[in-house]
């Protein structure tokens, strides 16, 4: 089985002790390739030094609009150097959240606005955050691209309503670990409802649990958790599931069609 974590921040600090081990279990779990989106131009060293540590790991350079503490105003200049000398496969984590309280919406705004400027002049795709901010990305998305944007929505909490809106403007959206917990009915029945042509897999680890290792650290190798509730929701191989999102990753983010290591 090849599976593409779509979404996973294998060069956060809490993985510094063991992340050869993390990698290695996500292999033993089927899952070969990673998106490694970064969260503040400081970071982007490091990550670019963990992706090169082993293959099937790809990163992608941004901004994460809840560090706009951390952000500075040349980062988006910087930005289009570190994309111009480093050809990633994508740009992010950008995007907008209007759940934490006391961020500046217009300076979110400003660095998304630029990120979705500098997608759309390198023809790259997105890796975007929406929290409680679906329709304000929606809406800087139609603005700016006008039709020749492409991306993920990750981490997907909004209505079907939206997510039809994201596919035509083509966007896919990303699922992980809130899935597993039986709470989470509005996704279940969205991922029962939608095309499976627009769906990523992701853990988002460090974060993002899933039900089964509710409080813990996350990582990579519970991908196969989210895709077992995926199958089960569907009531469809786990097998047909796995190739189906993988070939997704690989037409979104141009992977390559195997993973390098397999």
């Amino acid at each position: 089985m090849q599976l593409v974590d779509s979404h996973c921040h294998l060069d956060a600090a809490e993985f510094d002790a063991d992340r050869d081990a993390v990698i290695e279990r996500a292999r033993t779990a089927g899952v070969h390739r990673q998106l490694v989106p970064a969260v503040t131009a400081a970071s982007w060293p490091k990550l670019r030094q963990v992706c090169r540590t082993a293959p099937g790991l790809y990163p992608a350079y941004g901004l994460h609009p809840t560090f706009l503490a951390e952000h500075r105003p040349g980062d988006l200049h910087e930005l289009k150097t570190w994309i111009e000398n480093e050809r990633p496969l994508a740009i992010g984590e950008c995007g907008l959240d209007y759940f934490v309280e006391g961020l500046d919406r217009h300076a979110q705004a400003h660095y998304f606005d630029g990120q979705l400027q500098l997608a759309r002049e390198h023809d790259l795709p997105l890796i975007v955050h929406a929290r409680r901010a679906v329709d304000a990305v929606i809406a800087s998305i139609r603005r700016i691209g006008d039709g020749r944007l492409r991306g993920v929505v990750h981490s997907y909490s909004g209505s079907p309503e939206q997510a039809r809106q994201l596919w035509n403007q083509g966007f896919m959206i990303g699922l992980g670990g809130p899935l597993t917990y039986e709470r989470a009915q509005r996704l279940r029945r969205l991922v029962v409802d939608m095309p499976l042509e627009f769906l990523l897999l992701e853990t988002d680890a460090p974060d993002q649990p899933d039900a089964g290792i509710r409080g813990q650290r996350n990582e990579p190798a519970r991908l196969r958790q989210v895709l077992e509730v995926v199958a089960q929701l569907r009531d469809e191989n786990p097998e047909q599931i796995a190739i189906a999102t993988s070939a997704n990753a690989e037409r979104l983010f141009e992977l390559p069609a195997h993973a390098p290591d397999a």
